[in-house]
C-alpha cells in the first residue's frame, strides 16, 4: 500500500528482491519507496512485507538537522524492520510506516532519504477455513471458499 499523500505518484506493487530507495517524490510533502531503477515510481508494500537495508537506519527531522544533527542521535541501530501502517483511523495523516526489532515504529516519510533497501519477504495471503470469515493485511474481510 502506499501511503495517501502518494497517490497522485506512479506507484507499483513491490515484489521480492526489490531493491529499494527512501525518496522524495516530487509535488508531495512525504517520502516513500522507489526502486533504484525507477526514482519516479513508487514502490507500495503490503503490510507485514519484511525489509533488510545495506545500512542502520537513520530518522530525519528537516528543521532539525542543519540545527542539531547528530547522526548517532537519529539512529535507529537496527538494519532490518518491517512495513506496517499506524493511524489508519485518521485518514488526513501518515500511514506507513517502519517498525523495527525493539518494537519501535517510525513513520517512512520520517526516514532520512537516499537509504538502500531490499524486499525480503512479503506477508503471506491470509488463508481462512471454509465458511469462515477473517481480514487480511489490508483489513478487509476475506471469504473462505
Amino acid at each position: 500500500m502506499c501511503d495517501y499523500s502518494l497517490h497522485g505518484v506512479a506507484s507499483r506493487p513491490a515484489k521480492v528482491g526489490d531493491k529499494l530507495i527512501t525518496t522524495e517524490f516530487s509535488s508531495t510533502l512525504t517520502r516513500g519507496f522507489s526502486a533504484v531503477d525507477e526514482p519516479n515510481a513508487a514502490v507500495c508494500l503490503l503490510p507485514g512485507t519484511e525489509l533488510a537495508f545495506d545500512a542502520e537506519v537513520e530518522r530525519q527531522h528537516a528543521w532539525l538537522q542543519t540545527l542539531f544533527f547528530d547522526r548517532k542521535r537519529w539512529n535507529t541501530g537496527h538494519k532490518v524492520g518491517r512495513f506496517c501502517q499506524i493511524n489508519l483511523d485518521n485518514p488526513t495523516t501518515h500511514h506507513d510506516a517502519v517498525e523495527f526489532p525493539d518494537g519501535r515504529i517510525v513513520l517512512l516519510t520520517r526516514l532520512r532519504a537516499g537509504q538502500r533497501a531490499t524486499v525480503l519477504q512479503l506477508p503471506a495471503a491470509a488463508r481462512a477455513l471454509p465458511g469462515s470469515k477473517t481480514q487480511d493485511f489490508t483489513g478487509r474481510p476475506v471469504h473462505a471458499r
